[in-house]
């Protein structure tokens, strides 16, 4: 689950409010679980019937978090043992790091979109 719920079909969403990037869409991102946004450092995930968008770095230590894989709302790091919980970006507990930065999503029918430029309320 993200920081915010997101709807399927927002009819408020428009792919063309300035800050609003496309992406791909829905049913790819859920056939591949796991998606890397061309051209910026970011990851889209399918997790559980929510849409979540992250960085692709780990901020512990720096490793391609699309590498990783998801399970059980969390993400794991493909380096260490460590996940993120995916609705706050909190790490596991006993690891000394920030917690993975989260960013704001939207569905607008079967495209989704992030806002590369904002962060998501925790």
């Amino acid at each position: 689950m993200c920081g915010r719920p997101i709807s399927v079909d927002d009819a408020g969403v428009r792919s063309d409010e300035p800050g609003w990037i496309p992406v791909c869409d829905l049913s790819r991102l859920k056939a591949e679980t796991i998606v890397r946004v061309a051209g910026l450092d970011m990851l889209l995930i399918w997790n559980e019937g929510d849409v979540v968008a992250c960085e692709r770095a780990c901020p512990h230590e720096q490793a391609d978090l699309g590498l990783g894989h998801v399970a059980a709302g969390r993400l794991f790091c493909p380096r260490h043992a460590a996940s993120f919980d995916l609705r706050d970006g909190a790490i596991t507990a006993g690891w000394p790091s920030p917690p993975l930065r989260l960013y704001p999503v939207r569905v607008t029918g079967e495209q989704v979109l992030i806002d590369a430029g904002g962060q998501s309320a925790r």
